[in-house]
Order: C-alpha cells, then sequence, then structure tokens
C-alpha cells in the first residue's frame, strides 16, 4: 500500500510522461507535492523504486519508467512491457522476460567505490560480472565497481548498483569518474576542473562538493554503463 504522498507523487510522474513524453524534474516534484526540500522527493522516489512501481534508468537524471500503477491511478501502464538484463540471477522475476539473445561479456568487479564519504582506494577483483557488449567499446580497458553510499542518486546512480568504468587517466569536465584523492581514497563523483583546483561534484544536495588541488586528484576511470539489482 502506498502512502498519500508516494501515490500523489507517482500520480503526477505518470501524468507527466503522458503529456511530455518526460518525467518532471525533482524541483517541479519539490512544488507539485509542497515539499520544502528534495531530500523529501529522494525519500518518496526510493520508496516507489523499492515497491516496484517506478524504476530509475541509468546515465540520465530525470530517467524514470514507469513500471506499474495502482487501481488507484488506472492500473498497468498501458503497453509496458518488463525488460530484463538476464545476468547472474538463476531465474528472472516472476512476471520478467529474459533477454537471453544480448551479447554478455565478464568483467571483474574490483571491489567497493564510494558515492558519499570517499573509502580506502580499492585494487583486488572480488568477482565477476556479466555486462552488455554494448555497454563497453571495443577500445580500452573496463573494469566494474561496486556502488556504496546514495551521493550520485541524482545521477541515477544508487547504493548497491554495478557501474562500469572505462580504464583511463583523463576526462572531460562534466564526467563521472573513479578519482583517486591523496593516492589512498576512491570516490565516484562528477569532474570539474577550475583552474588549477579540481572540483568533486555529489548529485545529492546532502553532500558538499570537494575542491581539492590537481595534484591531489588522479583520475582512474570514467562512467561508461550501470548494472542495477532488483
Amino acid at each position: 500500500m502506498l502512502t498519500r504522498k508516494q501515490l500523489e507523487l507517482l500520480s503526477f510522474i505518470n501524468d507527466r510522461l503522458n503529456s511530455d513524453g518526460v518525467p518532471p524534474s525533482f524541483d517541479e516534484m519539490k512544488e507539485a507535492l509542497d515539499l520544502r526540500s528534495k531530500s523529501g522527493i529522494h525519500r518518496l522516489i526510493t520508496a516507489l523504486e523499492e515497491r516496484g512501481f517506478i524504476r530509475r534508468l541509468a546515465h540520465r537524471a530525470r530517467a524514470i519508467e514507469i513500471v506499474k500503477l495502482p487501481d488507484a491511478i488506472g492500473g498497468q501502464p498501458a503497453g509496458f512491457e518488463p525488460r530484463v538484463i538476464e545476468g547472474d540471477r538463476r531465474d528472472p522475476p516472476a512476471g520478467a522476460m529474459a533477454i537471453s539473445s544480448i551479447h554478455a561479456m565478464e568483467l571483474p568487479v574490483m571491489g567497493r567505490i564510494a558515492a558519499g564519504t570517499p573509502i580506502e582506494a580499492i585494487s583486488e577483483v572480488s568477482h565477476n560480472v556479466a555486462v552488455p557488449g554494448s555497454m563497453v567499446s571495443n577500445a580500452g580497458n573496463h573494469y566494474a565497481l561496486e556502488v556504496k553510499g546514495d551521493s550520485m542518486i541524482e545521477a541515477g546512480i544508487n547504493d548497491g548498483d554495478i557501474v562500469v568504468i572505462r580504464d583511463q587517466n583523463s576526462a572531460d569536465n562534466g564526467d563521472i569518474v573513479v578519482a583517486l584523492v591523496d593516492g589512498q581514497e576512491a570516490t565516484l563523483k562528477r569532474l570539474r576542473r577550475k583552474g588549477g583546483m579540481i572540483a568533486l561534484e555529489a548529485a545529492n544536495p546532502a553532500y558538499e562538493t570537494r575542491v581539492l588541488p590537481a595534484d591531489r586528484v588522479k583520475v582512474q576511470g570514467r562512467l561508461v554503463g550501470l548494472i542495477r539489482s532488483y
């Protein structure tokens, strides 16, 4: 059962998707529900996702997909068809359609990466994960990391997600990167260069941007994909 606010938000998102084809921004959701801060929207979005009503898509901050609707709003959205990439789960969830024809390849999972307060740098393979071949370009080496923390939630990256990283030591402004701070701490953040400084930006208003001298930050890879377990 959904709370009144959860139902209001789900209805608002559904109406905007039907009218505009794109979901509303977090600011628009905040205004529509008359909430004081976006943190309340984060909690509602997370609750709706955990209950299986919506799905946040990778790589885009405003990418939200309606999975199902309660009877109070009109039931399952018209034309909806579940899409599941088959991974290491033995059986797909009930009602899901497995896609077995997707070319997949295995990448090493190099431990955890912090999307929050930086944690110790990771360098040892914990296990392998299968990813769609289309997610990985032919050029360069790739690896995967398990996300710990919620500082990149507005970029569609949640605690427990697996991020796919292209191994490289440079990045453009605005890229989401694996940054090594002082040779000891690894974190997943959006990178901005400001003169001789580097800003590591979170995608969650609860976290402050860290601004550090460029010589204290080394890029170890750029985000190219994301895998979510439900």
